[in-house]
């Protein structure tokens, strides 16, 4: 079970930071093996100087930080920039950490060195972003980058070794209702090839890590997907409620005697260089 869930969480003002706070307290931990797995095999540490793309809560960042590296981090959600803004300054290996909104321009300045690592570890497409937008801030990014440094894109394993497969076929189906839901994968095998050839880039290896989904209970499982911006279409389809009952129906295969729910899933993730 991953050991740093929480069953009760603070109130939030609103619905969005609502989600948000989910994600950081539910969700986003379930990448800690893809995030520990790519620093190992990258040897992160005092000289890598990290720009995150879809950096959310700011988690990766604190790993990396925790590491010796210089962090830098964008997102779209201003909500998820505030918590990751709470949980960087309590830690002092994250003083110099620059955290900002839409491009690398935001957190790197002209006499900047140039960023030895940029990472989009977010699930591709998860908040519905097409292939050419990602691509495009994907060469964005790594113009700042260093000539040769790894970019690291993730995404997605096998749909048979992913055990979210089903839910995420909810999402699908119910944001698109004249879709077949037996035709959505998660990520076609070259999927990330191809992103980074559109963005300019040269793949250069890959792996596969184990990132299973562990949850205090049926109602933190639906909170921590619905936190993902997976289901944001097939709520604005259809409403929360019905993607609410169908998520559970979903997941409820996958829990346990204890209440918990325990879905094992492959992330892939593939290093380019610029």
């Amino acid at each position: 079970m991953t050991p740093t869930l929480v069953r009760r969480h603070r109130p939030s003002p609103s619905p969005l930071r609502s989600r948000a706070r989910d994600w950081a307290e539910i969700q986003e931990r379930m990448l800690v093996p893809l995030y520990e797995a790519v620093y190992e095999r990258l040897e992160v540490d005092a000289g890598t100087r990290l720009l995150s793309l879809g950096c959310g809560s700011g988690l990766a960042l604190l790993m990396a930080a925790s590491r010796g590296a210089t962090v830098c981090g964008i997102d779209t959600d201003e909500r998820r920039l505030d918590l990751a803004r709470e949980r960087l300054a309590a830690h002092p290996s994250t003083a110099t950490a620059r955290l900002g909104h839409g491009d690398a321009d935001s957190v790197a300045e002209p006499a900047d060195p140039p960023f030895t690592l940029v990472t989009a570890f977010d699930p591709l497409y998860c908040a519905g972003g097409s292939t050419r937008d990602m691509a495009e801030a994907l060469r964005r990014a790594s113009s700042r980058a260093r000539r040769g440094a790894p970019v690291v894109l993730a995404g997605w394993g096998p749909p048979e070794r992913c055990a979210a497969s089903g839910a995420l076929r909810v999402a699908a189906r119910l944001a698109d209702p004249m879709a077949t839901a037996a035709h959505w994968r998660p990520n076609g095998r070259d999927d990330l090839e191809d992103l980074a050839r559109l963005a300019g880039l040269r793949p250069d290896g890959s792996g596969r890590v184990a990132c299973p989904y562990g949850y205090a209970d049926l109602g933190s499982a639906v909170r921590g997907l619905l936190s993902t911006g997976a289901f944001d279409a097939a709520t604005r389809t259809t409403d929360q409620e019905q993607v609410s009952k169908e998520l559970t129906e979903a997941v409820h295969p996958y829990l346990r005697g204890d209440g918990t729910v325990w879905m094992p899933n492959v992330f892939r993730y593939l290093i380019a260089r610029v």
